[in-house]
């Protein structure tokens, strides 16, 4: 199984302090980390550490952050054959700000200055082999342009939706599964209602969607109805990333084949094992880690495939 991913990669500056501070002030830094980041490059990162092989194609700029970008997924043994580097461009970056006492988190961040990532730039043979496709619809052509490819060789695509951009609607209409934040949805036009949930779903396009909505979990919407899934509670040090780990354990429990009532709790357990460690990567857990904390809450996953 190897699964192809396009989209957004960063360095990640974090700062915790003990509170959010007011304009104007001056505040001490508890903890300072830096961690690799991005939406699709963070999930690729979680299916990596449950042994799924995955392709990146993104972009970086020729300095310095653009190295520790690419030496961070190299460490996790993603292919980056895909990941262009732009001379005199500076890279993806984010500081993040995370409140210690509730683990909230505010992000700052930069796109990269060049150019976005073209379809030509994408190896003829840039699907071959892949089992699915990961897309967050920051590079919109690219990505139009790549989920018409795999739908043509049958290749199931995902649209990690954070929130709406041009041409995002129509990406997820191409999509077989469309796996939103809730400023997403919001931006779309769902007042937030569970009764109205299924006809907001239903308007997007695709055959399945997901909303994420932190400490109150997630609804699915699909052909047999919709599917409430409860967060888990954790002692929560910082969800920086939750959503992007959300995605990577999704795609895993699709690729096992199992039913979403089974592959919505692993996904939840994933992001919420994240949300213990700071950093969008430092907390994200393997699978008998997983495993173990799911038969903790009375759940026992299916028997896995072979890789």
């Amino acid at each position: 199984m190897v699964v192809t991913g396009i989209g957004q990669c960063s360095w990640d500056f974090l700062a915790t302090v003990d509170t959010y501070p007011p304009a104007d002030s001056k505040q001490e830094v508890l903890h300072w980390e830096e961690q690799g980041g991005g939406p699709v490059a963070t999930a690729l990162v979680a299916l990596s550490r449950l042994g799924v092989r995955s392709t990146f194609h993104g972009v970086v700029g020729d300095d310095e952050l653009g190295v520790r970008i690419r030496r961070s997924l190299d460490k996790e043994g993603i292919d980056c054959r895909g990941l262009v580097t732009r001379s005199g461009a500076v890279s993806q970056r984010a500081f993040i700000v995370v409140e210690q006492g509730s683990a909230s988190r505010t992000i700052f961040w930069q796109r990269p200055t060049g150019e976005p990532l073209s379809q030509g730039e994408l190896s003829s043979h840039y699907l071959d082999g892949s089992s699915f496709l990961l897309l967050d619809g920051l590079m919109v052509e690219v990505s139009l342009a790549a989920a018409g490819d795999a739908r043509q060789r049958g290749i199931p695509v995902m649209l990690d939706a954070g929130r709406l951009r041009p041409g995002m609607a129509d990406l997820a209409r191409s999509c077989d599964y469309v796996v939103a934040g809730e400023q997403f949805a919001f931006d779309l036009g769902w007042d937030g209602g569970d009764g109205t949930f299924a006809g907001f779903a239903r308007s997007i396009g695709a055959p399945v969607v997901t909303v994420t909505r932190g400490t109150e979990g997630s609804l699915t919407w699909w052909k047999e109805g919709v599917l409430r899934q409860p967060a888990f509670p954790v002692a929560a040090v910082d969800t920086t990333g939750a959503g992007d780990v959300f995605h990577g354990g999704y795609l895993f429990g699709l690729l096992q084949g199992w039913e979403l009532s089974t592959v919505l709790p692993f996904a939840s357990a994933m992001a919420a094992l994240k949300c213990t460690r700071s950093g969008g990567r430092g907390g994200i857990p393997d699978l008998q880690r997983v495993a173990d904390f799911l038969q903790g809450n009375g759940i026992v996953l299916p028997r896995r495939k072979d890789r």
